[in-house]
């Protein structure tokens, strides 16, 4: 773990002598990180912890100063790293922490930052949970058991996903489902029992329960003004 490293990596500073800061220079690195030297002895640290620390030339630490100084640097460079992450996808506390693991942050210090990012809001498994489902079925016109299966793949709580979904009235996925299933049939080429032969499974795998299918292709059937010749079950199988 990275928390640990970082503390092994002053192990060799001394354990009750004061720490004068004899340099402060800024690295390279694209993280804004200063170099603090005391003598023959140095660290790393983000700019925020720096000022923050008041790690200037001249001032003077203990080693025990340090290593709660090296903690909280990590979580800083937690912090700063979750940000990048959310900058351009919105994502899940589990997507989130399983991203940060990646980057070798230690565990501890990640539940932490997502605790810190779920007071400022950055991050809200409810309002995501709302979003992704409001998107998939005006968008893509998904169904509620797609939507289901994708919200826990996403690491949303099995209460919340039933919560949501519950929302979602039956006019609704109804609504959804008939324009999709409009769409698929208008494409198909063929008589009326080949439009359902493609139209009915299209509709299966999109998350659609069968009777909300059976429903829409009762629908679609009236709109051709055809009757239903076959039998809904075998079409699964098309």
């Amino acid at each position: 773990m990275q928390e640990s490293a970082k503390l092994n990596g002053i192990s060799q500073f001394p354990d009750d002598e004061e720490l004068i800061i004899t340099r402060v220079e800024r690295t390279k690195s694209r993280e804004a990180r200063y170099l603090i030297s005391f003598g023959n002895y140095s660290l790393t640290v983000l700019e925020d912890v720096m000022i923050k620390y008041r790690m200037t030339r001249g001032n003077i630490f203990m080693k025990k100063d340090l290593e709660e100084i090296i903690i909280a640097d990590e979580r800083q460079r937690t912090y700063v790293q979750s940000l990048r992450f959310l900058e351009f996808k919105q994502r899940t506390r589990h997507e989130l922490k399983e991203k940060l693991k990646q980057k070798e942050f230690a565990v501890t210090i990640i539940d932490e930052v997502l605790d810190r990012l779920v007071q400022e809001k950055l991050v809200d498994d409810d309002l995501f949970a709302k979003e992704w489902t409001r998107q998939r079925m005006e968008g893509q016109r998904k169904g509620k058991l797609w939507i289901r299966q994708e919200l826990r793949q996403k690491g949303i709580a099995s209460e919340l996903i039933a919560e949501v979904l519950d929302d979602v009235s039956e006019d609704a996925e109804y609504d959804t489902a008939l324009i999709a299933g409009r769409k698929k049939w208008k494409q198909v080429r063929g008589d009326v029992q080949e439009k359902k032969r493609k139209t009915f499974p299209y509709l299966m795998r999109r998350g659609f329960s069968t009777d909300l299918v059976r429903r829409v292709m009762n629908r679609l059937m009236e709109e051709d003004g055809a009757e239903d010749a076959e039998d809904d079950e075998a079409l699964l199988w098309d």
